[in-house]
């Protein structure tokens, strides 16, 4: 099982939207995957599953996140933990510095292969206990440990029993502590980019704190135990690629990637920008490395495409040919439906996913 975040320092580059369409696609291909949304913003929760089903998770959570051991008492956990529950949940215990679940609740099922654990809006809440406990792993305290360490420990605890051949977590665009324990402790971590000036930039300041998070590290491993330092990860993250999403695609043989000038230029730059900022020890060893993962296979914008398929609650290669499955959800005002040239199109998005989750597939396997 492989840990794998999307993470860039830009808002808006179609991160929660990859994310999804790239936990379907490995779906496909039959891996068994796990989603994680640990962006605030819960984009990726909302791509994946009916509102109202997610406004009745959070409702049921609201006693425990406001104070969990206050709801223990009053309620238990039993029929908490027979639902799916938020990310937020599970980290709560260790938020109040409280014992660990002794079960996991389910998941939400999104396909056969693929399932979810849903975000939360009060995220932060766990954020700010990190800053708080981040100075006590130099003082080798268990709880600050487990604190930091836990988002990868619940990841590994959910694979021991759904046995998942992927994780994938999608993370907001901040360069803070959240997103410093989570990158710093998963295997690797992938960089969706538009082409564009601000995008080069989130990559130059991904690479400045990853060295920044690593010598950080590098510390804390010195000065706790060697018992204490097997619940981190061996090696430090590293980095699998990036991907070039919603750029706009030109005339045939304009240049190598068929691209507008404008996004042709920032897309060529983009590997001498990675080569400077992030090291080399940071990389996967991957010959392959200053590519886009995949080619162009996700590098053209869909247009549409992806917003009526979150509307749908489905990846772009599921929505519907018939109007009447629109009707039926509510949609058909809302939502722009595929006429027959459309739908085609819809449809080969499914081999552009599978080209390039196979491309990243091969770079894991050097992790």
């Amino acid at each position: 099982m492989k840990i794998i975040s999307l993470f860039n320092n830009k808002g808006g580059v179609g991160k929660s939207t990859l994310c999804y369409h790239l936990g379907c696609a490995l779906g496909e291909m039959g891996k068994k995957v796990l989603l994680v949304d640990l962006d605030p913003q819960c984009n990726l929760t909302i791509s994946a599953m009916d509102e109202e089903e997610l406004h009745a998770i959070w409702k049921e959570e609201d006693k425990y996140i406001d104070d969990f051991e206050a709801a223990i008492k009053a309620d238990g956990l039993d029929c908490i933990l027979e639902k799916p529950r938020s990310i937020h949940f599970l980290l709560k215990p260790a938020e109040d510095g409280l014992d660990e679940l002794s079960e996991l609740p389910p998941t939400v099922k999104v396909n056969s292969n693929v399932s979810l654990i849903p975000g939360r809006l009060s995220l932060h809440k766990y954020e700010n206990k990190l800053s708080e406990r981040w100075s006590g792993l130099y003082q080798s305290d268990n709880l600050s440990i487990r604190t930091i360490i836990n988002i990868r420990r619940i990841c590994e605890k959910y694979n021991s029993i759904k046995n998942y051949d992927y994780i994938l977590i999608d993370t907001s665009p901040s360069l803070g502590i959240l997103n410093k324990v989570i990158i710093s402790t998963v295997d690797g971590f992938l960089i969706p980019a538009l082409p564009d000036m601000f995008s080069m930039y989130g990559i130059r300041n991904i690479g400045n704190s990853l060295e920044q998070w690593q010598n950080e590290f590098n510390t804390i491993y010195q000065l706790i135990s060697s018992v204490k330092r097997k619940k981190f990860p061996q090696k430090f993250v590293q980095f699998l690629g990036y991907t070039i999403y919603n750029a706009k695609k030109q005339s045939k043989n304009l240049n190598s990637y068929d691209l507008a000038q404008a996004h042709y230029s920032y897309v060529k730059a983009m590997p001498s920008i990675i080569d400077k900022f992030i090291k080399p020890s940071n990389r996967v060893n991957c010959e392959d490395i200053m590519e886009p993962i995949g080619g162009v296979a996700v590098m053209y914008s869909h247009n549409t495409f992806p917003s009526v398929a979150q509307a749908l609650k489905c990846p772009m290669w599921l929505v519907p040919e018939t109007y009447a499955e629109y009707e039926k959800k509510g949609l058909d005002t809302l939502v722009e439906k595929p006429n027959s040239g459309h739908y085609r199109k819809y449809k080969e998005t499914l081999d552009e996913y599978i080209t390039f989750a196979q491309d990243l597939l091969l770079r894991t396997e050097a992790l």
